[in-house]
């Protein structure tokens, strides 16, 4: 579908800004800033990973009384998905508090949150222990988790891209999603290691410490975000008079940039999430290639997606976000079918390719133009509120339940996982229309409130 051309001013929408919000940022800071949001996202997504990758795995058996070994797995799934219901709720309140009070301080409450419910994921006994309460609490500590999460990545997209000099904005707005994607190296590399341990033992006592060194993590990770200082731009809009509701205020004023921000996060969600999850159950049925080969294949495909996301951000700066993140989707649709082939063969090598492929390729792709695209679609005074809910609202509704979807659509056709690609596609197609109908930015100050003329174009 052909997509309306970016603006000439896209790749600089702060080009109007007023003097203040020009000055040339420091340089050092603006590294500072990127490095304690992307190490913040790395212990976030390492936390989060690790419950989707043993929820594919063993959750089904320590957590869910079934008979039936598939349906425990469904059930573990379930619990993946509930924490991403949470996420909307986290994303407001987040926002509110983050348009309201500022970037910094609920970076650190979302951080220290998250370390809260993991160790207590870590700690909590199974259903031979307590029964039922096991699987009950397992999806409290799974609801704060998606609180946590839910306000994470607005908070850290939001002020890295803030610090981030003219023209560099989607470049140092890639740090971050560097983070996500660290996360899941570290996460396999710890969980990797645990599972080397005899089955019995991992299944005993070995799961638990990755999420008890997460906390430690966690810890490191406050104290850095301690050290940078609050948004400039956000210092900008609260010495004006600030916006009482700020979600409130951003519907009204930005719902089509909510909107947007939801259709373009369907693709790159659901096939984040088949990708880094779904793959690890597809790769453990008896014709796969493995459980541990899928996960080392997730593991290299992140590595290469650390410095493709970077590449990808620096040509969203040259060429416009929009014709970055679509080209992502339209990838991943086109290779949905392929992916599932690849992954299906029980070959290593072609697994490895598909994963690599779909993560560097399509993902990074999207997520090199996603945090300077979202945080466009909004002025600054409810940015947070706005990218925040929109982003959840697409993990929520889609990310948060492809996995269950996946493995459900398979269940009916016997293991086929055709239904599946024709569900990413879809998505695919979904984000594409939207981007090309209704994703223009409108250029304009960061700072500068939408005008009328804006909210009824």
């Amino acid at each position: 579908m052909p997509t309306h051309p970016d603006p000439p001013t896209e790749p600089d929408s702060s080009a109007s800004a007023p003097a203040s919000a020009q000055a040339e940022p420091d340089r050092r800071l603006v590294r500072r800033v990127a490095l304690a949001s992307s190490i913040g996202t790395m212990l976030e997504y390492y936390d989060f990973y690790l419950y989707g990758a043993l929820s594919a795995t063993i959750f089904g058996r320590l957590f869910f009384h079934a008979g039936d070994p598939a349906v425990g797995t469904l059930l573990a799934l379930a619990t993946f998905g509930v924490g991403f219901v949470a996420r909307p709720l986290g994303g407001v309140i987040a926002g509110h508090f983050g348009d309201r009070v500022g970037r910094k301080a609920v970076l650190i409450a979302t951080l220290a949150l998250m370390g809260v419910s993991t160790a207590g994921i870590g700690l909590l006994p199974t259903y031979e222990s307590i029964g039922t309460t096991a699987p009950l609490l397992l999806v409290v500590l799974r609801v704060l988790q998606g609180l946590a999460h839910g306000g994470e990545w607005g908070g850290a997209a939001i002020m890295t891209v803030e610090h981030a000099p003219q023209g560099r904005r989607a470049f140092y707005g890639t740090w971050p999603q560097m983070g996500v994607y660290a996360g899941i190296v570290v996460s396999n590399l710890v969980l990797g290691g645990f599972m080397l341990l005899p089955d019995e033992q991992f299944t005993q006592w070995g799961w638990r410490v990755p999420f008890l060194l997460g906390f430690v993590l966690v810890v490191v990770g406050l104290y850095l975000r301690r050290s940078i200082t609050e948004s400039p731009e956000f210092a900008a809009v609260k010495s004006a008079e600030p916006v009482k509701v700020p979600i409130v205020e951003a519907l009204r004023t930005s719902g089509r940039g909510i909107g947007v921000t939801f259709g373009a996060k369907a693709a790159e969600t659901g096939t984040f999430y088949l990708i880094t999850v779904f793959a690890l159950t597809l790769a453990g049925e008896s014709s796969g290639a493995g459980e541990n080969v899928a996960l080392n294949g997730v593991l290299v495909a992140s590595l290469v997606a650390i410095v493709a996301v970077g590449l990808f951000g620096t040509l969203a700066d040259r060429i416009g976000r929009r014709r970055v993140y679509a080209f992502g989707a339209a990838f991943m649709g086109v290779f949905a079918f392929p992916f599932f082939w690849l992954a299906g063969t029980g070959s290593t090598t072609a697994l490895w390719f598909a994963l690599i492929a779909g993560l560097a390729i399509g993902h990074a792709s999207m997520y090199g133009a996603q945090t300077l695209y979202f945080s466009e679609l909004f002025d600054a005074r409810v940015r947070y509120s706005g990218a925040s809910l929109g982003y959840q609202l697409g993990a929520a509704v889609v990310g948060g339940f492809t996995p269950l979807i996946a493995s459900a659509l398979m269940l009916q056709t016997g293991g086929d996982p055709w239904p599946v690609a024709v569900y990413i596609v879809a998505l695919c197609l979904v984000t594409v229309v939207v981007i090309g109908l209704w994703g223009q930015v409108r250029t304009r100050s960061t700072t500068e409130p939408v005008t009328d003329e804006e909210i009824n174009a």
